[in-house]
């Protein structure tokens, strides 16, 4: 008896050894875009009130609108660091918005005190991250 039950327990320890369990996951890859934006690019609209560059980005589609993320960065010094929209600086609200075909950044005031917002004088980097999804 002490056998048989010492043989099926070393059958049974064989068996639960022997068994592997493979997880596979495959994650669906990000889309970094990087584009620079001359000063020419802002528009400043019809009341005054807002500064608009539209980017063109083909990968930004209607699926991408209603099921996935993205990110916009701006960098004014070249791409040496980047800043994430929307935030403030100097009483200027930067956001975007994101629409299938591209993307469009906005600059406002803020304070709503009819001060109109302060076009980049310079060339700026702009970094968009499309977060994908399964």
């Amino acid at each position: 008896m002490k056998k048989l039950t010492f043989l099926l327990l070393c059958i049974t320890t064989i068996g639960l050894v022997s068994c592997k369990k493979d997880t596979i996951v495959q994650s669906a890859q990000n889309i970094v875009i990087v584009r620079d934006v001359t000063p020419n690019q802002w528009v400043l609209s019809t009341n005054g009130q807002t500064y608009s560059a539209d980017l063109a980005i083909s990968a930004i589609d209607a699926y991408h609108v209603d099921n996935e993320g993205t990110l916009v960065y701006i960098s004014y010094n070249n791409g040496a660091s980047y800043i994430q929209l929307p935030f403030v600086y100097n009483v200027d609200a930067y956001s975007y918005e994101v629409y299938p075909g591209g993307l469009s950044i906005d600059i406002q005031s803020s304070d709503l005190q009819n001060r109109a917002p302060v076009r980049p004088t310079s060339s700026v980097r702009v970094k968009v991250v499309l977060i994908a999804t399964d």
